[in-house]
């Protein structure tokens, strides 16, 4: 049988507004999408059936993304598509990183090519976007400046060669009710910044969901804290949380600040020094 094993990377949000409240009840963000090393793993076979398994028993559902993206799919180009998935978890879940829309997107990629589809890239546009606002992002996971709601998306040219740290506090955070609680408001954020600076000056970046998570999650916003004081240039919320990160200036500073946080919180390194 043939089989693809394929990684799908998380993201960190480079600032993260909400501007927008639209009339089909999504609203319209501008953000820039960054790619980050920590990754889940994706195994798909050719077989006679279908079945997914995880290493996580709680994501084994029909409401998993990759099972949507595999039904959507299947509806889509009217094929069975039978196949056994298997997937690593090792993004944490509800965490702003992106990692079940990785998972939709990949899945969709592999499939194109195991059943060789033929799909074009607009195409698995469209599938990818009924499935969520994240999910055309993951199609092509570079540093891309995303608006509309999300899936408007331009490649920009950035690669931060700082180590990033990652930490979450396994909150897991509705996006539905992160975008219920909050007011849109327009900016003009990423308009100067590319137009008038010419250039991405990260700390002047905010991300819109921080003030309710904070006061929701008063946790939340002490990771925040505990990482500039650890010597983090910059750090902000990822998403609708509940994942923190921090820019530091040397690896040796990062692997000191991502130490002495409690045992049920996820902390992780990206650097490209590793």
């Amino acid at each position: 049988m043939q089989t693809l094993e394929r990684h799908c990377p998380a993201k960190i949000n480079l600032g993260l507004y909400v501007t927008k409240k639209r009339s089909d009840g999504y609203h319209n963000i501008e953000t820039i999408f960054y790619p980050i090393s920590l990754s889940d793993k994706l195994i798909i076979e050719l077989n006679n059936t279908t079945l997914f398994r995880c290493n996580l028993n709680i994501l084994e559902t029909k409401d998993n993304l990759i099972v949507k993206a595999k039904n959507e799919l299947a509806s889509y180009v009217n094929l069975p598509l039978n196949c056994h998935i298997s997937l690593e978890k090792n993004i944490p879940i509800g965490a702003g990183l992106g990692g079940g829309s990785s998972n939709a997107a990949t899945t969709l990629l592999m499939l194109n090519e195991l059943f060789d589809l033929r799909l074009s890239k607009e195409e698995l546009k469209i599938i990818a976007l009924n499935l969520g606002s994240d999910v055309p992002y993951f199609l092509n996971p570079v540093p891309s400046y995303g608006t509309s709601r999300g899936e408007v998306l331009s490649p920009v040219n950035l690669k931060i060669l700082y180590p990033i740290v990652v930490i979450n506090p396994g909150i897991h955070i509705s996006t539905k009710w992160a975008y219920q609680n909050i007011s849109p408001k327009p900016t003009q954020a990423f308009t100067k910044i590319f137009e008038v600076e010419h250039q991405l000056n990260i700390s002047k970046l905010q991300n819109d969901f921080e003030e309710i998570v904070f006061q929701q999650y008063p946790q939340i916003a002490k990771i925040k804290s505990s990482l500039l004081e650890r010597g983090a240039l910059y750090s902000s919320m990822s998403g609708s949380g509940s994942t923190v990160f921090g820019i530091f200036p040397e690896i040796s500073i990062a692997k000191e600040a991502i130490k002495n946080y409690p045992e049920n919180y996820f902390a992780y390194l990206h650097s490209d020094e590793m």
